[in-house]
């Protein structure tokens, strides 16, 4: 049986929120079986707990934003995608993130430091079976038409692959890949990308900061450009680092469904709105999707199936 994973102990750093500005404390805590991911905000009187569900995303500028309804107001926990992504490239099914501030720290601007975080704290198995959302026909949402067109698209797939297209007519976005694809069975997630930053542009950040975003954005958390280059000194990560970040927010973006996801994911100038309107549209369709499990782990796709027993008769768990 294809089982489902935690972690083996709790893990802490502390960082900024890109969009707040604000310090965070984040925990991240083994979770039973069947809990899925559940973010916590423990600043408050009462710590309100806000699961890691589609229909759970309210606001997507700039972020993906969780929101939950309580009694005393709005509880909001924002920028998410990128440690969802890590989990999700890590395979980790439950876990509890406590917060100490309404957003997740941005750290490097990558999924790289939520990794070693994970790895840090130990993956085991569970004793329950691995679900998985099966996309089982194709969806899609569009929007604009010519020069603004833009969309995201699922197909079937047996595995998980994503493939992103982007344009921003910018010297410095253009010179570099234009597009990117990974496939989990062939494309290791911690090496190719994970280490992919946010990026954005100097002549948006007064405008951002005006709407109470980007407050903590610099040059140690984010690829920032003005007119013509990037100004980082240590340059790009990757070739495509702008297209494969995009990539990790989709991963982030697309395992807010609940569970890993078995399906193609197509996108062209997409976000973190579109993303979330392309899972809540799956979602809504009961003939597109179906929950399944591995009683079989052969029958898995192949990068989610256990590496074969060592000498010592031990299996070791596949890495993602």
């Amino acid at each position: 049986m294809l089982k489902q994973r935690t972690l083996k102990t709790s893990v802490s750093t502390t960082g900024v929120g890109l969009h707040t500005g604000d310090k965070v404390r984040l925990t991240l805590r083994p979770a039973a079986a069947g809990t899925g991911i559940v973010f916590r905000r423990v600043d408050l009187a009462e710590p309100v707990d806000i699961a890691a569900r589609a229909q759970n995303v309210r606001d997507t500028r700039m972020s993906s934003c969780l929101i939950a309804d309580t009694p005393a107001g709005e509880v909001r926990i924002s920028t998410v995608e990128h440690l969802m992504s890590a989990l999700c490239g890590l395979g980790v099914d439950n876990a509890y993130v406590d917060v100490s501030a309404p957003e997740i720290p941005i750290l490097d601007g990558s999924a790289a430091s939520f990794v070693y975080l994970i790895q840090s704290a130990g993956i085991e198995e569970q004793n329950a079976a691995k679900k998985f959302l099966r996309v089982k026909k194709t969806i899609e949402i569009r929007e604009g038409e010519g020069a603004s067109l833009k969309w995201a698209r699922l197909t079937p797939f047996h595995g998980f692959k994503l493939d992103f297209a982007i344009e921003f007519n910018h010297p410095a976005v253009d010179k570099t890949g234009q597009s990117a694809a990974i496939d989990f069975a062939v494309t290791p997630y911690t090496k190719e990308i994970a280490r992919a930053r946010t990026f954005g542009f100097m002549g948006d950040i007064e405008s951002l900061r005006a709407n109470g975003l980007a407050l903590g954005g610099s040059l140690n958390n984010a690829i920032v450009m003005d007119e013509y280059r990037v100004l980082n000194s240590d340059g790009l990560r990757y070739d495509d680092e702008f297209a494969k970040h995009k990539i990790l927010d989709a991963i982030g973006d697309l395992y807010i469904g609940g569970y890993p996801l078995l399906g193609a994911y197509a996108a062209y100038k997409s976000g973190h709105a579109m993303n979330n309107k392309l899972l809540r549209a799956l979602l809504a369709d009961a003939t597109a999707f179906e929950v399944v499990t591995f009683v079989n782990a052969a029958d898995a796709p192949a990068y989610f199936q256990p590496a074969p027993a060592t000498s010592t008769g031990a299996g070791v768990a596949p890495a993602w």
